[in-house]
């Protein structure tokens, strides 16, 4: 069964190595076949990974459309536990994308560091209203030492 994609005009998509720019009309494509496809909306670059949790998501998107993942693994285990001793509380985001990962399911992989990079701008947010835990005011902090 054939993937249908359907593209704005001038949106791209990322299928295997290419990148395909829409004209300026919609079109529709069938794809069939194994090739990894991002759309232009999924797709992050160094630039705007600019989060732990983003540079995760770079790190699986690198994996899911190289064809060799394994050489990107280094970089995507150090991230993750960056962000574990910084979040502990993100162990069960990246437990699923390690499994992913470790049974080649990248494009799964992609879905859970989305979830994950959500979960990163509730913690962000949490942070910023100073919820239980963290204290807005940090000058105590500074008189005591």
């Amino acid at each position: 069964m054939a993937l249908k994609v359907e593209l704005k005009s001038g949106e791209r998509i990322i299928l295997g190595e290419c990148v395909i720019t829409n004209d300026d009309q919609r079109t529709r494509l069938y794809i069939e076949g194994d090739a990894p496809i991002l759309r232009e909306k999924d797709i992050l670059t160094p630039k705007t990974a600019n989060t732990p949790a983003k540079r995760i998501y770079l790190a699986i998107q690198l994996m899911y459309l190289s064809r060799e993942p394994v050489e990107d693994f280094s970089a995507y285990f150090t991230l993750v536990q960056e962000m574990i001793g910084a979040a502990p509380s993100t162990l069960p985001f990246i437990d699923k994308m390690n499994n992913l990962i470790l049974t080649n399911a990248y494009y799964k992989a992609l879905k859970e560091a989305k979830a994950l990079i959500a979960y990163e701008q509730e913690l962000l947010a949490h942070a910023k209203q100073g919820g239980p835990g963290v204290r807005a005011d940090r000058s105590q902090d500074r008189k005591s030492a």
